[in-house]
């Protein structure tokens, strides 16, 4: 099994970072097991970028964000801010030259995922969604294992993960973790880990149903959605406010693979036959699996695999989630373009 010790990358990252939160931390520390340590980081706050960049070893602090996006100190970015900000900020990485890993989701929408691919196709920049499971080797070690469970007719998968933020939420205290306003809803927090995972293995499907549950406030706190994909049916389910023990599984009519549990690194894989035999399988999950990001992310700049796939994925995953949205009454300001 693949270790952080076998990755060797193929381009030489001078990397800046964009948001300062927990998900940076983690970032950062998967840049280091890889031997790299950040160009840049970008903060509206100075004190807050200068605190990250001192944690990190970091040189290079910008509370300017056009001269972060011009600056010769960087090649790529990682574009870890709140939701709403994505778009708009890689579109003006991308406006220059800058190859951009873009944390989930990618885009507030179909219409802004669009411009972005677009653009960084016509400058010949690498732009990829920061999707840790479909590139962890637990994602291969599923693939891998799919034609022994035969014809597929369901499968589930499952991420609800009760927020630390929602106590506080319960208790009055508002939080970005639960303010529609800037582009946050279960689905798109949490909810595009199961459905990331479910079209990256079976592409876009034919129909979308979805419930969601709203807090007082507007927020989606949690939903399922059934997706369709003729003689298979697709059961995602996703929640802030709630925490699931049960693994996520594909069940075929030989076998059903079952993982978990929560999505966004998978610690467990089992493949069991119709008969109850279960099969034993080589996996060993990693500490931070966003080494395999970075590592893919690197190979896609290298020229050394291509990045449609993800791209691919990340489109018919918005897809998905605008449908979600709309049978939900679940809008943002940036979705006045096209709902």
């Amino acid at each position: 099994m693949t270790n952080s010790c076998d990755i060797k990358l193929s381009f030489g990252l001078e990397i800046g970072i964009i948001g300062t939160n927990f998900i940076s931390d983690t970032f950062c520390e998967a840049l280091k097991i890889l031997g790299i340590t950040p160009a840049a980081v970008y903060s509206r706050a100075k004190e807050t970028g200068e605190s990250f960049a001192a944690k990190h070893g970091i040189k290079n602090v910008f509370c300017d964000f056009d001269a972060f996006c011009s600056s010769d100190k960087i090649n790529s970015a990682y574009v870890a801010s709140p939701n709403f900000c994505h778009s708009s900020q890689t579109l003006s990485l991308l406006e220059h030259g800058k190859h951009v890993l873009c944390e989930k989701p990618a885009a507030v929408n179909s219409y802004e995922f669009a411009k972005m691919r677009k653009l960084a196709s016509s400058r010949g920049l690498i732009l990829m969604e920061a999707m840790r499971p479909v590139h962890d080797t637990a994602f291969n070690v599923i693939k891998k294992l799919l034609p022994q469970c035969g014809k597929l007719r369901f499968c589930h998968f499952e991420y609800s993960q009760y927020s630390s933020r929602y106590d506080r939420f319960k208790n009055g205290i508002m939080t970005n973790a639960f303010d529609p306003t800037l582009s946050n809803a279960a689905v798109m927090d949490i909810g595009v880990y199961p459905l990331h995972m479910c079209v990256y293995l079976f592409g876009r499907p034919e129909s979308v149903i979805s419930r969601s549950v709203k807090l007082p406030n507007g927020f989606e706190g949690q939903g399922n959605v059934i997706l369709g994909y003729g003689d298979m049916t697709a059961e995602i389910a996703y929640s802030k406010i709630t925490e699931a023990s049960l693994p996520s599984f594909i069940r075929g009519e030989d076998a059903e693979i079952s993982f978990g549990h929560a999505l966004s690194k998978i610690n467990e894989i089992a493949l069991t036959k119709r008969d109850g035999t279960k099969i034993p399988t080589e996996f060993s999950p990693v500490g931070n699996n966003m080494i395999f990001e970075i590592r893919d992310f690197c190979d896609c700049i290298a020229g050394k695999i291509s990045p449609e796939g993800f791209l691919d994925a990340t489109e018919n995953t918005i897809y998905v989630m605008d449908e979600v949205r709309k049978q939900n009454g679940i809008e943002f300001p940036a979705d006045k373009v096209i709902f």
